[in-house]
């Protein structure tokens, strides 16, 4: 685990501002995000792609495989298409048929590999898969945009850049597997590649892949709808749109069950911001390199649309916020005298969380060569298992509890408010989900995802002890704490790995665990349906495989600036 501090004259950010849920819930993209860490290896390294298969018929059903060569290696995007009837299409966890099915194969699939896998992939959670398959996904259609895409193109015409920008793809994936889901290879097989040094490569190639297929298939429709005088998908419109995504509860527990890795997660990127901060000059090129993305920045709050009341609050600060900021950099020297700390000083005195951890990306932006090495830091190794320090003493203990839950210590726990909810796991699906505690018989079934009460409990039980008792005598009498106790001392090695809010209370918004996850993998656009999951975009203003080596690899999640607004 990232544990030693920089030694610069501006610190690393305080966990406790850092580490609270209304902030996480506000991170954006940054160049440190999972995807663009992926495209600019790619160009980096001049991957090569191709589409040996495109077997799919005039009912859009069938198979295709797409392959992305890196120097070393071959790995290979499986898609299944469906013809999946209306009353069959749903996101929901439940759903048992999907569009489009898909798995990402180690190597080149032989014909064997296929026909076993077109047993299985369809099937998800209720087929199964090898070592040789390193990902399993699904996705299903944007119906109202699926159709007004191909109707358009088979009239000869293009999709409306409005409509698109409405919804921002044409299809959304509503799982994407890895880590020995299903059978898959497990991470520790495939760690060491330097491909997937970074952490999700595999999933963030898998839906790069994916984004070309959905074009495909989206123009193969049309050139059977309307024959000969079917037009072209533009390129322009093809690189605006990305893949969606649907995340609901199941996600949200990620942030709680692994704490060293969401600790590098956050530690690099604040070692990365305080860096910048850090810095005594800027040079002209960087200020308006910056200046530039900023004013793409306003255009993507600008066509970022919700329905979701909170998210049309935040989304008008953000505006508002953005455009404050605009207003103080034209009048602001950002040349000399530490102007990227003047400048985050200045929005944390004038703007809202939204706007303040958008600068916080921002900043990091004209700065690759400064930053970029942090993304090899943000994995944990698979020997990083961490054993409990039984020599510990009670007094020491107690200092680290006070230390680093000390916002939890002083809450009332038996108050209804601070426990009223309950992280359970669904016996259907083995999904997680949040229960009422108090209207639902649910508490029997509580899995441990409430860190701060069981420390302050921890807390409580230990106060009765000698103070020179060590914890392993103490486990012994009370092993109902060894998870508390260890978790406790992984959080004193590692500052950034507990969120410093209830996880229970009455108060709480998932999805703002939801939106601290997906702004790691650089999803945009985030759109609650409710406080419990979310829509999100991927790759969206992305190139498309064969345009990588023309295109820009690493500043495409800002939108250009002649952007349609819906």
């Amino acid at each position: 685990m990232l544990k030693t501090q920089s030694p610069l004259q501006i610190p690393r950010r305080d966990p406790a501002l850092v580490m609270r849920l209304a902030r996480l819930g506000s991170f954006h993209q940054s160049r440190l995000s999972f995807m663009r860490i992926l495209t600019r290896r790619m160009k980096r390294e001049n991957w090569t792609f191709s589409r040996p298969t495109f077997d799919i018929d005039a009912n859009g059903v069938g198979h295709a495989v797409y392959c992305a060569h890196t120097p070393d290696r071959t790995y290979s995007l499986i898609a299944f298409a469906h013809d999946l009837p209306a009353d069959k299409r749903s996101d929901r966890v439940i759903a048992e048929a999907w569009d489009s099915t898909f798995t990402l194969f180690d190597g080149v699939p032989t014909g064997d590999d296929i026909e076993r896998l077109s047993k299985n992939i369809p099937l998800q959670e209720a087929g199964r898969v090898s070592e040789k398959e390193l990902s399993v996904s699904r996705a299903n259609r944007s119906v109202r945009l699926w159709e007004h895409a191909i109707a358009a193109l088979a009239a000869g015409g293009q999709p409306d850049p409005a409509e698109i920008a409405s919804v921002g793809y044409l299809m959304r994936t509503t799982a994407v597997y890895g880590s020995g889901k299903l059978g898959a290879a497990d991470r520790e097989m495939i760690a060491t590649r330097p491909e997937f040094t970074a952490p999700f490569q595999v999933e963030m190639l898998s839906v790069f892949l994916t984004r070309a297929y959905v074009r495909d298939l989206v123009q193969h429709m049309a050139d059977q709808r309307g024959g000969s005088q079917t037009a072209k998908l533009d390129p322009e419109i093809a690189r605006s749109m990305g893949i969606g995504n649907s995340t609901g509860l199941g996600m949200a527990p990620f942030l709680l069950n692994h704490p060293n890795l969401i600790n590098n997660w956050i530690t690099v990127r604040e070692e990365a911001i305080a860096r910048v901060r850090n810095l005594p000059s800027a040079s002209e090129d960087e200020v308006q390199h910056f200046r530039e993305l900023l004013a793409r920045s306003q255009m993507s709050a600008d066509i970022w649309r919700s329905e979701h009341p909170a998210q049309i609050e935040k989304l008008a600060i953000l505006r508002a916020d953005l455009a404050a900021l605009a207003d103080h950099v034209l009048s602001s020297d950002l040349n000399e005298n530490l102007p990227w700390d003047r400048l985050y000083r200045w929005t944390e005195k004038s703007l809202g969380l939204d706007a303040q951890e958008c600068l916080a990306s921002l900043m990091l932006e004209p700065y690759g060569a400064l930053v970029d090495d942090l993304a090899d830091q943000m994995s944990v190794p698979d020997a990083s298992t961490f054993r409990i320090n039984g020599a510990m003493t009670i007094g020491t203990l107690k200092s680290v509890l006070s230390r680093n839950y000390g916002w939890a210590l002083g809450l009332d726990w038996a108050a209804k408010e601070n426990c009223a909810r309950a992280w359970y796991v669904s016996a259907e699906k083995l999904e997680p989900r949040l229960g009422e505690r108090f209207e639902e018989p649910i508490a029997a079934y509580e899995q441990p995802l409430a860190p701060g009460r069981d420390a302050a409990h921890l807390y409580h039980e230990v106060s009765s002890w000698p103070e020179d008792t060590t914890l392993a005598e103490f486990l012994v009498r009370h092993p109902e704490h060894r998870h508390t106790v260890r978790r406790a001392q992984i959080v004193d090695l590692a500052p950034y790995a507990e969120i410093h809010d209830n996880t229970i209370g009455s108060d709480l918004l998932p999805i703002d665990m939801l939106r601290c996850k997906l702004s790691f993998f650089g999803a945009t656009h985030f759109d609650p349906r409710s406080d419990r999951w979310v829509r999100i975009c991927l790759y969206g203003n992305a190139p498309y495989p064969e345009e990588l080596q023309e295109c820009d690899a690493d500043f495409w999640p800002y939108p250009p600036l002649e952007t349609t607004a819906p």
